[in-house]
């Protein structure tokens, strides 16, 4: 898989109508607050600093758009879950990110990060519900794989899947990633080729 060649900071957004024009696919990418997705972004896009990392949950609080290779947008979003924020902040990311994933017409795929280490998280389970009821294409990250190691990882995404089955005529995409070794970055990236590829020929 060809790595990324280049990845640019466009702007940061409170609101969707803030977002640069919808003349690009679109990947968004969400999770629990300190589930790793800013250290999966650095990865995929082979930039130490381009996300912010940090240990205290919540640090990304707007919807922050990076231009990759010139062809399509990855979105941070902010995350869902106890980042140590006021209740109305909390409501203030919920109607941002909701209107985000509504009415942003070019948006191609939600990548939503689940943390390998746990067991399915109800939190994560609603979430991922009711993106599929809105209609909107989804793929699963599953992160931190080197924590417990691959074997385990694997054994949590499994059941995570099996959940998923009981509401999902189809369960969605899955991915198992370590931001440490690089493992299942190349995964990643040939399918969002993929999915462009597929776009460009219809």
């Amino acid at each position: 898989m060809k790595p990324i060649k280049s990845a640019e900071f466009i702007k940061s957004s409170s609101r969707v109508e803030e977002c640069p024009p919808a003349d690009r696919p679109e990947y968004a990418f969400i999770g629990r607050s300190n589930v790793g997705k800013s250290s999966l972004i650095n990865l995929l896009t082979n930039h130490g600093k381009l996300a912010k990392v940090s240990s205290k949950p919540g640090k990304t609080q707007l919807i922050n758009h990076f231009l990759i290779d010139n062809i399509w947008y990855l979105v941070d979003l902010p995350g869902y879950g106890w980042a140590k924020v006021s209740k109305s902040q909390k409501a203030e990311w919920k109607k941002m990110i909701s209107r985000y994933l509504e009415e942003r017409e070019n948006l191609t795929m939600v990548f939503v990060l689940i943390d390998s280490r746990h067991d399915p998280q109800q939190i994560d389970l609603d979430f991922i519900n009711s993106l599929g009821l809105a209609g909107l294409p989804i793929a699963l990250v599953f992160t931190k794989a080197d924590k417990n190691g691959i074997t385990k990882a694997q054994s949590s995404m499994a059941k995570f899947r099996k959940v998923l089955k009981k509401e999902w005529a189809e369960v969605p995409p899955c991915f198992l990633t370590s931001t440490v070794s690089g493992y299942g970055k190349d995964e990643i990236l040939g399918y969002i080729k993929e999915v462009n590829e597929s776009l460009q020929q219809q």
